[in-house]
């Protein structure tokens, strides 16, 4: 990533933008959905619920787990995946503070 320049940030600004490339996508969007719903799956039972070939599925759960959004543990032949609180909670932390700076300005802008 030298071409990004990402030493010159904070590493809370790099784990925030990986966090947010990764949900960049409207399928891995919907892949958060389902379980948030169904609280753990596993691979199969996304191909199931979304209109995407598996190999498809499999790569957004790569990416979503590189980013830390979700985790997966092995079960037999399978990986059971759920969310990773750590991830949103640092968005949520992120949030919090945007929220905070603007409610003390109240001021209009632009």
């Amino acid at each position: 990533m030298g071409l990004t320049k990402t030493q010159y940030f904070t590493t809370q600004q790099n784990e925030l933008a990986n966090i947010s490339k990764a949900l960049g996508h409207p399928a891995r969007l919907a892949i958060i959905d389902y379980l948030l719903k169904v609280d753990t799956c596993i691979c199969g039972d996304i191909v199931s619920e979304l209109p995407l070939a598996q190999a498809t599925i499999s790569q957004h759960l790569k990416e979503l787990k590189n980013a830390g959004i979700i985790k997966g543990t092995i079960e037999g032949t399978a990986i059971c995946y759920c969310i990773d609180e750590k991830a949103i909670e640092i968005l949520k932390q992120y949030f919090d503070t945007i929220l905070l700076s603007l409610e003390k300005k109240k001021t209009e802008c632009c």
